[in-house]
């Protein structure tokens, strides 16, 4: 079968392609059981909210690999579920067989084979966050290591010299035998000031930070960034992103904040609202989500965020505006 995008977009090596394959093959397997679910019990909420978190990943991350249309179909297919999950009960909606078709028409788009159903594993439950090392910057001249901080010399003490005498006047006809006094050495010049060190080296801290729960988008987002040479941290969950982000030693910087919106455990406009609180101009923050119409824009904005980067995201265009957001020359 034959999806709508052959290859990926030409910032993106085949290999990765392949691996995003390999995750939506498995995520089709999860969608697959979610309908079966549904056809059983088309009310079953628990199943209706798995399917619209499943829904509004592959909105996100099939679009940002090339798949334009099938992250279309799961935009609107998020949007149907949302119907549905806001009146559950109605008997005249299938929802078992409409869920059937939209995995087998997503199957159609990506180009994979639906896993089956029977065997598909329950709705993944978020996983842990994950952090990346500080990584150094790829193509510049590796920095000095850190000094230590240092004090400056302490000078030894002034030893007194006593003044010398006058000279005795020399009779003219004795001046031959009396050598004339040495000429006075030169001053030695001025010694530079010890620089100051500075105490902490800003090397260490993060320059980009991300908060993202879809794995595949997260994937995408940690090659961009390596293949750049940005130091980074990911995180996969709001809540201990927060922790971890109101206790982070940025040592005087204001790292970028890349923030989904429709984060689980802690949503992307509280963990901004708790920064402004707690940590007020630490972090550049910049929202990332599905939701890239005006009102929603707007609100990121006016809640205080740098700007938006709607998904599904270019990543050639991310890679720039993070340049630009963090600043220096790349």
């Amino acid at each position: 079968m034959a999806g709508d995008a052959t290859s990926p977009p030409p910032e993106l090596p085949p290999g990765l392609l392949a691996e995003y394959l390999e995750s939506a093959r498995a995520q089709l397997g999860v969608l697959a059981g979610i309908a079966e679910r549904l056809v059983a019990a088309g009310g079953d909420r628990g199943a209706l909210d798995a399917l619209r978190h499943e829904t509004h990943k592959v909105h996100g991350s099939a679009g940002s690999y090339g798949f334009m249309e099938a992250s279309r179909l799961a935009a609107g297919m998020e949007a149907t579920v949302k119907d549905w999950a806001a009146r559950p009960d109605d008997p005249d909606v299938e929802r078992g067989s409409l869920a059937r078709w939209f995995v087998k028409r997503l199957a159609e788009l990506l180009g994979v084979e639906v896993p089956d159903a029977s065997a598909a594993p329950p709705p993944p439950t978020p996983p842990p966050p994950i952090r990346s090392a500080p990584l150094p910057r790829i193509g510049s001249p590796p920095r000095p290591a850190p000094r230590p901080p240092t004090q400056r010399p302490v000078a030894p003490p002034v030893r007194a010299v006593p003044r010398p005498s006058p000279p005795v006047p020399v009779p003219d006809d004795l001046a031959w035998i009396v050598p004339p006094p040495p000429p006075a050495p030169p001053a030695p010049p001025p010694q530079p000031a010890e620089p100051m060190v500075a105490p902490a080296d800003a090397v260490l801290v993060p320059e980009v930070i991300y908060v993202e729960d879809d794995a595949a988008l997260a994937e995408l987002l940690e090659y961009g960034l390596r293949a750049q040479g940005y130091r980074f941290l990911a995180y996969r969950n709001g809540r201990d992103a927060l922790r971890e982000l109101l206790a982070l030693d940025v040592r005087g910087t204001h790292p970028l904040l890349l923030l989904d919106v429709d984060l689980p455990a802690l949503d992307g406009y509280s963990i901004l609202g708790a920064l402004a609180r707690e940590r007020p101009g630490t972090y550049r923050v910049v929202f990332t989500t599905v939701h890239g119409t005006e009102e929603e824009q707007l609100r990121g904005l006016e809640a205080g965020a740098l700007d938006y980067l709607v998904k599904p995201i270019s990543l050639r265009v991310a890679l720039e505006k993070i340049k630009r957001w963090v600043g220096g020359g790349r």
